[in-house]
């Protein structure tokens, strides 16, 4: 039997081996990315050490403080999420629900932790967004002053953070209130944790959530 060879150079072949081609491009622009593994901390490390609390004095004055939780040793945040209740035309608004901090190591995002101290029960969580570089280091926060006996409060609204790379975050919140000035900034460290005022549900009155946080510095020459 003659074995009939196979000129590398037809146009046949030019078009099989760009055919080829293409379909392994497809396959790998398929390919989905490597997502980072992400724990939740809770209050298993709150007992981290830490420098000084970062305020803003425009927080709103119902409910309470309450539990704080901390990244862990060496972990501080470079990332956040924001529970937001859309818009309800006529309802009763709450707003801000939520403040989800994502903490890393150095510059390393493929291992995460989360930590959010006390969250409302409306609306749904954001997308993250991240520092380029770096870790959190300030923020302002956007607050509804309080309407009266008789209006629908919604207290904290949004925040916005700064980098320690200097970028600025804002969240996807709602536009009513003002920006706070910018709190103190954490220094030679970052943020490392948060604690919440919240407001209980109020069982079908005015309910408001979110009314004030604050941000806990550790300094990263200490770790």
């Amino acid at each position: 039997m003659r074995l009939t060879s196979v000129n590398m150079t037809t146009p046949l072949f030019t078009a099989l081996s760009f055919l080829a081609m293409l379909a392994l491009g497809s396959c790998l622009a398929i390919l989905p990315e490597e997502q980072p593994y992400v724990e939740r901390a809770g209050i298993q490390y709150s007992a981290r050490p830490y420098n000084s609390l970062l305020t803003v004095p425009n927080g709103e004055q119902f409910g309470n403080w309450t539990w704080p939780e901390m990244c862990p040793d060496k972990f501080f945040a470079v990332g956040f999420m924001l529970r937001v209740e859309s818009e309800q035309y006529g309802l009763d608004d709450t707003a801000l629900n939520g403040i989800r901090l994502i903490c890393a190591k150095d510059e390393d995002r493929s291992f995460l932790y989360t930590i959010e101290s006390h969250t409302g029960f409306f609306g749904d969580w954001s997308d993250p967004q991240y520092c380029p570089r770096g870790v959190l280091t300030s923020f302002q926060l956007r607050v509804e002053p309080h309407q009266g006996l008789f209006g629908d409060d919604t207290a904290a609204n949004n925040i916005r953070f700064r980098c320690s790379s200097n970028p600025t975050l804002t969240g996807a919140g709602l536009d009513y209130g003002e920006y706070s000035l910018w709190s103190q900034d954490c220094g030679d460290g970052g943020i490392c944790g948060i604690e919440t005022k919240m407001e209980e549900y109020q069982y079908g009155l005015d309910d408001s959530s979110l009314n004030d946080v604050r941000f806990h510095c550790c300094a990263k020459l200490q770790q």
